[in-house]
């Protein structure tokens, strides 16, 4: 298994199949589910006859089928705590669309238990609708005393609900291998009315306040002897140093805990107690030299609000921000996508650089991105072509064309016969597939949009608003003339400068010369055939479109910011909304 790879294919058969044994130090998953389907249909009982459920892209619906009724099966068979699971919720859910969820779930859950590391952690994204009983499937596959967090992240601000409190937040389940795991705290910038209310005291260093030098329960080491005649143990206490300021003071970590205090005295961050007073010293703690507040439980953007009292408690948390308008700078148009700075701060706080992130339901690569940032290797699965094309565009736009080298791709087409298959099994699939091979984007399906044109290329000739498109038809079938005299037909219509055809079956002598018909396209950069037709031989064999450089592409999904172009980290402590 080679780290920095996108698999294209049914994740429990990739799991089984590349990703070995305890290799992942952390898992992120964002299964696809229909939560804004009614809450009821989701109990509507099914007949097991019915054909398997088909996951793509903003179809996000498991339905039950012969395929759930044999999965489930065989997570009975196994035995333990998980057939136990799986057996009671059965009996209570019956035959539907979420007992097919659970069930189509449980073999991934245990397949992603079995490539963690025994330090691994694996976060589950989900909705309240099913949030309870994947609780009760992680507790399973997991173990209960592996349970870590229930984090909720607040994902929009705002769901007008007619008989019901608007549902505006997800769910992280945080879980762990086991009791030795990777967690960082990681921080939060303070509220001004925090700073204000404890920072209030200030020397020639800065604002500070006092924090406590001991912790809770006694020791019998150098941290519960006494130091300047104060003595933590009749107080049920002992030294507790905090280690970052001890640091930044470049002390020696080995020297005896009385000496360190001492080291900090001298140092000016110990304040002693008035004398003849039953206080205990405390250190100052400055706002300059804080890393902030520690994250909670709870994640939550709280943007501009005008109007309304505004609790300064609430803070603004930019890096789990919600999109806040179809302008937002991140949004690539793909309808489930989370921000980066969420799948940040779980990469973050559970594994180390270096460390290797698995998504197996990766969607349009979030969590792929921000592992790249934070110098992670990582590994991404999903059924979809469409989601494997827009990584791989994803990437290169955030990092540059260069960024395909640094990583593989499994399960597409490496042959003529692999192209054949994939288009027998799925057309839409096979189309993406073809369409990623030049760089183009697949149009967004409308109902009446005009046929012929399956993707768009867009480029700039000269200033930003000369801007010229090139027009793909992908064909999987049969092709010959008449096929390439459409093709002239749309790129007319469209005014576009070049049309390309590509194709399963090789090119005919007529469909040759259908295409030189159409003339030469004159750019800066030389002529090119206004009609070009392109095999999948020729995409395998590294061919391309005869074209100027493409410096802009096409829209269905937005172009991804740069690496480093994204919003600016939040200050220590942020601003009381205006």
């Amino acid at each position: 298994m080679a780290a920095n790879t996108l698999y294209y294919g049914d994740n429990l058969d990739i799991l089984r199949r590349y990703v070995v044994d305890e290799s992942v130090d952390l898992v992120y998953l964002d299964p696809p589910f229909n939560s804004n389907a009614n809450y009821n249909v989701l109990f509507k009982e099914h007949s097991g006859e019915q054909a398997a459920s088909q996951i793509r892209a903003f179809e996000d619906t498991w339905t039950w089928s012969m395929e759930a009724e044999l999965a489930l099966e065989s997570m009975i068979v196994e035995g333990g705590q998980v057939s136990v699971a799986m057996q009671a919720l059965r009996k209570l859910l019956g035959t539907s669309n979420m007992m097919a969820y659970l069930a189509m779930m449980a073999p991934r859950l245990v397949e992603l238990r079995r490539v963690l590391k025994p330090t691994g952690s694996i976060y589950l994204h989900c909705d309240p609708t099913a949030s309870h009983y994947l609780k009760l499937l992680m507790d399973a596959v997991f173990g209960p005393e592996n349970f870590r967090n229930e984090v909720v992240w607040r994902r929009t601000g705002a769901h007008n609900s007619a008989k019901r409190f608007g549902p505006i937040h997800d769910t992280l389940l945080f879980y762990s291998k086991s009791g030795q795991y990777v967690f960082k705290n990681v921080y939060r910038p303070y509220m001004r009315g925090h700073a204000e209310s404890y920072f209030k005291q200030e020397d020639a260093r800065g604002r500070y306040w006092t924090n406590a030098l001991t912790g809770a329960g006694t020791r019998n080491g150098d941290s519960g002897k006494p130091w300047r005649d104060f003595d933590p143990t009749p107080k049920g206490r002992h030294w507790a140093i905090p280690s970052r300021v001890f640091d930044e003071l470049g002390l020696d970590s080995s020297m005896a805990t009385q000496d360190k205090l001492e080291s900090l005295y001298v140092a000016g961050f110990v304040v002693l107690p008035p004398a003849g007073s039953d206080g205990m010293p405390t250190y100052k703690q400055y706002l300059t030299d804080s890393p902030g507040m520690t994250a909670g439980d709870i994640w939550a953007y709280q943007p501009y609000t005008q109007g309304l009292l505004i609790d300064t408690e609430q803070g603004i948390d930019e890096d789990v921000r919600w999109f806040v308008a179809q302008g937002d700078a991140e949004r690539l148009g793909y309808p489930t996508q989370k921000p980066l700075g969420l799948l940040a701060r779980v990469i973050e706080a559970s594994s180390e650089a270096g460390d290797t992130v698995l998504d197996p339901f990766c969607g349009c690569g979030t969590a792929i991105d921000a592992a790249q940032k934070l110098g992670r290797r990582w590994i991404g699965v999903d059924i979809t072509y469409l989601a494997i094309a827009l990584i791989r565009r994803r990437l290169r736009d955030a990092y540059g064309e260069s960024i395909d080298e640094s990583y593989d791709v499994i399960g597409e087409p490496a042959s003529v016969e692999d192209a054949k298959v994939l288009a027998a099994a799925d057309p839409y699939q096979f189309q993406w597939w073809a369409l990623d091979q030049v760089h183009a984007r697949g149009v967004e399906r409308k109902k009446g949009a005009d046929k012929g044109i399956d993707g768009r290329i867009y480029f700039h000739e000269g200033d930003s608003s000369d801007v010229k498109q090139i027009i793909i038809s992908v064909k999987a079938g049969h092709t010959g003339r008449s096929h390439v005299h459409e093709l002239r037909g749309v790129v007319d219509r469209e005014e576009a400068v070049i049309g390309v055809l590509i194709s399963m079956q090789d090119t005919t002598r007529h469909m040759r010369e259908e295409a030189a018909s159409a003339g030469l396209y004159t750019s800066p950069w030389g002529k090119h055939p206004r009609l070009q037709l392109l095999t999948v031989e020729d995409l395998l064999g590294g061919k391309g479109i005869d074209c100027p450089p493409l410096r802009q592409v096409s829209q269905t999904f937005k172009k991804a910011p740069k690496a480093g172009a994204q919003h600016d980290a939040p200050s220590l402590f942020s601003e009381d909304a205006p």
